[in-house]
């Protein structure tokens, strides 16, 4: 199969991307529903979760992501202790959705921070979604987010510059939803269908 890279900055618009190329027909997996999914209490992500960072990060017996998230921010060390959990079981959750796939098909991957995490090369395709930094933060206050908190999210990833330089194609998403609809058509019926594999 192929694999399409979504990416974009938080409050760029992506996952209306993503909804888009769904409702189009494309099977679309999202990295971080993916990433919740797999430490939901239950599963074996959960108890390894709670073993390497304690009963603290429980709200009503699930983990709460938030608390999660502080406990790691800005501390590489942790961080990287939450990615070994967490990514062999996106991995094989991802392989699981897809293992009936042809090479013919193709996949559309939702990942936010494919340039932070430089997995570039595991796309035969990539498309970062961006937008005025003005709009972004006007949709992340609309999410309930203060400016501050939007800000702070917005400057721990990467810069729309950074983005574009491993993407195969740009989506400027500052117009209408129609605008934004009748590109991902246009890349689901014109451009998807003649892009090869890439050598990895």
């Amino acid at each position: 199969m192929r694999v399409v890279g979504l990416t974009g900055g938080i409050g760029s618009g992506k996952s209306l991307v993503g909804e888009f190329f769904a409702q189009l027909g494309a099977q679309v997996l999202d990295a971080d529903d993916l990433a919740r999914k797999a430490i939901e209490r239950g599963t074996f992500g959960f108890e390894e979760v709670i073993a390497r960072f304690g009963d603290e990060i429980l709200k009503n017996g699930d983990i709460d992501r938030r608390v999660l998230g502080e406990k790691i921010f800005g501390n590489a060390n942790k961080k990287k202790q939450l990615e070994s959990i967490i990514h062999p079981l996106v991995k094989s959750a991802f392989d699981a959705a897809t293992v009936r796939l042809g090479e013919d098909d193709i996949v559309v991957y939702e990942v936010p921070l494919i340039f932070e995490a430089q997995v570039q090369n595991r796309f035969d395709y990539i498309i970062t979604v961006e937008s005025e930094i003005v709009t972004r933060l006007e949709r992340l206050k609309n999410r309930g987010l203060t400016r501050a908190e939007s800000e702070a999210r917005i400057s721990a990833q990467a810069t729309p510059l950074q983005r574009r330089t491993i993407a195969d194609y740009v989506i400027e998403n500052d117009g209408s939803r129609e605008d934004l609809l009748r590109e991902v058509e246009h890349l689901w019926t014109d451009v998807l269908p003649g892009i090869g594999h890439r050598k990895r």
